[in-house]
């Protein structure tokens, strides 16, 4: 929020106060994230900006980890219209175009610049896939770079064999498989149970996983891999967007501008606050030794053919702009 208060949501709400307002509307807005993870912040302070901008024309009510559709139910959701917004991880729907994975190919975006980069090539395709499944991109933003969690030591790829390794999107269930390590699929507000019942005994994701879901109580070990930073994205249903008056959409769309703004800012910050409270609870945080990281590079090599392969023509153009800016 702290960026938020400091840019001035007023000024974003400044856009339209002289502009009409159709008559009140509510929207619900499903993420799959628990009620203090960062990500879900953000997108309360896009709602209290969208309010407070369209003067209570429109209030966007934020309901969080699941609890009003779960994480997979969210897409659908809102291309249904059972909800008019949502939150949801890009690359968990990468199983319906190869497009939605561009920020889990393996070691090509490893920094915040680079993924923002990677972002501005991606977006207007992104935005046009999205329109023929009828929803309207809002804005996007980063987790941290992501690390190995493990309950024992890990030195190398032979040291994951066999291990029950919890996949959220078709990269993270390919990286287990190639590790040889067993892929079990669980949601985000799933992961304490399943770690404490060994559904799961490892996973790759950010320090604000790690800290969010309290994995300390189960694991030791934390591997700093930088192997990508996967995005979270807000999308709306294209019938409700069109319902909204001009004014309305202008709102919401500068709100929008600044969260895709303020929650990277955000995400940046508390990237080294999460390691480090990771580490007074506990953990071991640290670089993947040298043989972990070849191991990792080669399982990458692997996954980025096979990427460019489903993603043909158009996922190499996206490739290109990126590597051309």
């Amino acid at each position: 929020m702290t960026n938020w208060a400091r840019m001035g949501v007023g000024a974003v709400a400044a856009i339209a106060l002289s502009s009409g307002y159709a008559a009140a509307e509510t929207w619900d807005m499903p993420v799959a994230y628990a009620d203090g993870n960062f990500h879900t912040e953000n997108a309360k302070a896009f709602a209290q900006c969208v309010d407070t901008g369209t003067g209570g024309a429109l209030d966007i009510v934020v309901h969080a980890s699941g609890s009003l559709f779960k994480g997979n139910e969210i897409k659908r959701a809102v291309q249904t219209g059972q909800a008019p917004v949502g939150e949801r991880l890009l690359s968990a729907h990468e199983n319906e175009n190869p497009l939605f994975g561009i920020d889990s190919i393996p070691f090509l975006a490893t920094s915040y610049e680079d993924s923002e980069k990677l972002w501005k090539a991606a977006r207007p395709t992104l935005e046009k896939v999205l329109d023929e499944q009828n929803l309207v991109l809002l804005y996007s933003v980063p987790w941290p770079p992501q690390g190995i969690y493990t309950k024992n030591p890990v030195n190398s790829a032979k040291d994951m064999e066999g291990v029950k390794f919890r996949s959220y999107n078709s990269a993270t269930a390919r990286m287990a498989e190639l590790l040889g390590a067993v892929p079990v699929q669980v949601e985000a507000a799933e992961l304490s149970q399943a770690l404490a019942t060994g559904v799961a005994e490892s996973f790759i994701s950010s320090g604000s996983t790690g800290y969010d879901r309290k994995v300390w109580e189960q694991l030791n070990y934390w591997y700093e891999v930088n192997a990508w930073l996967p995005r979270n994205y807000v999308f709306a249903n294209k019938d409700a967007w069109e319902a909204l008056g001009e004014p309305t959409r202008n709102v919401v769309t500068a709100c929008a501008d600044f969260a895709g703004h303020a929650g990277t800012v955000d995400s940046q910050r508390l990237n080294d606050w999460y390691k480090a409270e990771l580490q007074a609870n506990g953990m071991t945080v640290e670089p993947a030794s040298d043989q972990l990281r070849s191991d990792l590079e080669a399982i990458g090599k692997t996954m980025t053919e096979e990427w460019f392969e489903a993603a043909g023509d158009e996922g190499r153009a996206v490739v290109d702009a990126y590597e051309n800016q």
